[in-house]
């Protein structure tokens, strides 16, 4: 999982950007699943508009954040804030 500033040109601000792998879009999906009493055992295949799923991303608005491991993502840019790092890997399992 990376989180970095978007490359959006918005006049608010670039946006933040996570992008996740396909195995994580996976766990993402599976612990939705869980959240909600489903529990799937045994492989399985996640379909994304009926394509396999290889990779995703979040964006966040301008108007929004992202707090990583402590460090604070301003969807207005790494200068809206005092915190915040212009690019991380998130360092969770996955």
């Amino acid at each position: 999982m990376d989180i970095e500033y978007g490359s959006g040109k918005t006049k608010y601000g670039p946006g933040v950007s996570i992008k996740l792998t396909g195995d994580e879009v996976s766990i993402a999906i599976h612990a939705y699943l869980v959240a909600y009493g489903v529990h799937v055992d045994g492989p399985r295949t996640v379909f994304v508009n009926d394509e396999l799923c290889t990779s995703g991303e979040v964006y966040v608005d301008p108007s929004g954040f992202v707090i990583a491991q402590g460090d604070k993502f301003s969807g207005r840019g790494p200068n809206a804030e005092v915190s915040g790092a212009g690019t991380a890997s998130a360092g969770l399992p996955g």
